[in-house]
């Protein structure tokens, strides 16, 4: 993690000085504005990145001796068969077609969101799945 870490303040950088750049020649405040937040972004993961690494034992890709087996391995734990992203992508889509056709449809993408978000998080406290 340490070399994405180091990766993301270089970014962050280069993102620095093509928004002053870009601020000094365009005086257009929009895209200015948007080079500063994508600057701040690219800190906040690259710090995010670097105090991890500190704290957490050295991986395959921090080791330039390393070879592509040495990575290999148990990523971690995935749910197998979640309907709950489904029902969070419909939601969301409703709620992006609420911008353009009106807002008022928002209010019927809310319980699609609320009971996709609540069974994807309380998903392995009930039912089949609670032992897991």
């Amino acid at each position: 993690m340490k070399i994405q870490g180091r990766m993301f303040i270089w970014l962050s950088v280069f993102i620095l000085i093509m928004a002053i750049v870009y601020g000094v020649w365009s005086k257009e405040p929009a895209g200015t504005t948007a080079l500063f937040l994508a600057f701040g972004l690219a800190v906040m993961i690259g710090f995010y990145l670097g105090f991890t690494a500190r704290r957490v034992d050295a991986g395959a890709q921090d080791d330039k001796e390393a070879d592509v087996a040495d990575d290999a391995g148990e990523l971690g734990f995935f749910s197998p068969h979640s309907w709950q992203p489904l029902m969070l992508g419909f939601g969301g889509a409703i709620a992006f077609l609420s911008i353009a056709v009106g807002w008022w449809l928002m209010y019927f993408s809310a319980p699609f969101i609320l009971i996709g978000l609540f069974g994807w998080v309380f998903e392995y406290y009930h039912g089949e799945n609670r032992t897991q």
